[in-house]
């Protein structure tokens, strides 16, 4: 039997609204302008709604009559957390944490159904797979946000989500279909599909996604319910994608089947049919068929769309032995800088000398002699630091030739977002590597987990300033890096350039750190992100 933990009703509540008629003026009068207030607003009436005891039915139509208006303020209230870099503010954590609660309050108008459906309503006896389906949603709704704003979320979840599933699964309804015009493009959906939908979610890296790709997934995985299938037992030939594990009475969701002991609580969900699907659309449109045609949307460009397609595949229905092997666990501190200008100062042991443009040398002095009772050193490392170029420790987890996962030590620090460059040297190194952050999280206990991808080479600090009519874009001499040419990944050298510097077919003079010049030509963009370019060149 489900286990629903709710608090009791209690007769002294005294929401605004008491049944679907009540509901529906208090819907009409509720003013959306403010978005902050009307999020408040909302979260509290509907609280006090689920302490208000009532009979089943009507709380259930008045939770129906509810669910456009919330998701809609939902989704406009989590538009102010949109690329935001992590840790959040203490003003966005506000709103995140008010847009989870609001979701578990729906969970608990629902569950307050069908517990009163277990207890025997009879007016609620042929909602089990409607009730149980709104649970599963609004469960999987708070696990999304947490998703998508980079936030692990709390393993009760995978708890809540699995006990849901299971007590379908054993009241035969878990593949019933339940109307759910706000979240399915046919309008139909069931408790298997939105809880196969979570588990595959939460398998494909969520965290290396961008939002729009998450928002994506969640459209897709709709169109393509027909092939999740969720069953207690598998058989698969030797050409079949394998199926993924969850273990029902676990704390997390799939697995690969070798490191899921088979037994009665677990489930396999079959990737054949999933794995076929993929393969067809990416063929389909490297020939040449648009995302629309294949019913895959128009938002997203057919090359986007291949590449991400080829992707889900990898994570969902290939098996990568030889990734498990070439990652080993790294129980190893480094020391972490970002930006370019930071990178350079800690490479060239000095900061760039455009940092200090607007000072004279005595100026300069007496604000350093204020600060810190002297005169700070440019090529002593302490005093970088001191004059703005931090260093932060963080913990190798685990690394690869091709990048690291790292956590960092104190749970404050500079905010920091996905596609920044950074610089990494651990601590058995005498330099520092250069990387891109693919993704970044916030684990329960608020430390910054991330995913660094290493630029092939040892990075040195130079100086670029444009030449000739690109002269007339930037008259600024800038911080840069350059990578030196590595044979053995057939990488030959590049440069690293300040975001919106680079312009292909320009040239530029470079200064090396012993001042000498050189003239380049620009080549074409091999990798860009939020605050840099990485780009090819050729001497001149």
């Amino acid at each position: 039997m489900l286990d629903l933990p709710l608090e009791p009703t209690d007769d002294l509540a005294s929401p605004t609204f008491k049944d679907q008629a009540s509901c529906a003026k208090w819907l009409h009068q509720l003013q959306l302008t403010n978005l902050h207030q009307a999020h408040g607003v909302l979260r509290a009436q509907l609280d006090e709604f689920n302490r208000f005891p009532m009979r089943g039915m009507e709380r259930l139509q008045t939770l129906e009559l509810l669910r456009e208006t919330v998701q809609l303020v939902q989704r406009e209230y989590a538009k102010k957390l949109i690329s935001k870099k992590l840790p959040l503010s203490e003003d966005e954590l506000t709103i995140f944490v008010s847009i989870i609660a609001l979701w578990q309050s729906m969970v608990t108008g629902y569950q307050r159904c069908l517990q009163a459906q277990i207890a025997g309503d009879k007016q609620l006896s042929e909602h089990s797979a409607l009730l149980t389906q709104r649970c599963l949603r609004y469960s999987g709704l708070q696990i999304f946000e947490h998703l998508r704003t980079g936030y692990e979320f709390d393993t009760k979840l995978w708890h809540q989500l699995h006990r849901l599933f299971a007590f379908a699964e054993q009241g035969g309804f878990h593949l019933q279909a339940v109307r759910d015009d706000l979240h399915s493009s046919a309008h139909t959906s069931s408790c298997q599909t939105v809880y196969a939908k979570m588990l595959l979610a939460c398998h494909v890296h969520p965290f290396e996604l961008t939002r729009g790709q998450l928002q994506l997934l969640d459209r897709w995985l709709a169109q393509w319910r027909d092939t999740l299938l969720i069953e207690k037992r598998y058989i698969i030939s030797k050409e079949d994608a394998p199926p993924l594990a969850v273990d029902l009475e676990s704390s997390q969701g799939l697995q690969a089947i070798q490191l899921t002991p088979a037994s009665s609580s677990v489930r396999y969900l079959s990737m054949i049919e999933l794995s076929k699907l993929l393969r067809v659309k990416s063929i389909l449109l490297q020939q040449g068929q648009s995302p629309q045609h294949l019913e895959l949307g128009n938002d997203c460009t057919a090359q986007d769309c291949t590449e991400f397609l080829i992707r889900l595949h990898q994570l969902c229905c290939e098996t990568h032995p030889e990734r498990q092997s070439e990652r080993h666990v790294v129980a190893q501190s480094a020391t972490l800088c970002f930006s370019i200008d930071g990178i350079y100062a800690h490479i060239a042991h000095k900061p760039f000398k455009a940092q200090k443009k607007e000072l004279g040398t005595d100026s300069l002095s007496h604000k350093q002699i204020a600060a810190f009772g002297r005169v700070l050193s440019e090529t002593n490392r302490h005093d970088i630091v001191d004059l703005g170029f931090a260093l932060e420790n963080w913990q190798i987890e685990n690394e690869s030739i091709s990048g690291a996962k790292v956590l960092r030590e104190a749970n404050h620090g500079e905010r920091i977002g996905s596609y920044q460059i950074v610089a990494i040297q651990p601590s058995d190194a005498n330099a520092f590597m250069l990387g891109k952050i693919n993704w970044v999280s916030v684990t329960r206990s608020g430390h910054l987990r991330m995913g660094i991808q290493y630029l092939p080479g040892m990075a040195q600090a130079i100086s670029i300033k444009a030449k000739g009519i690109n002269a007339a874009l930037s008259d600024k001499v800038l911080p840069a890096l350059l990578l030196p040419s590595v044979p053995s990944l057939k990488s030959p050298s590049s440069l690293v350039l300040p975001r919106n510097f680079f312009v292909a077919e320009h040239q530029a003079n470079i200064t090396y750190h012993g001042g000498d010049i050189q003239t380049v030509k620009m080549g074409f963009s091999v990798e860009k992100g939020v605050d840099f370019e990485r780009v090819s060149f050729t001497p001149v």
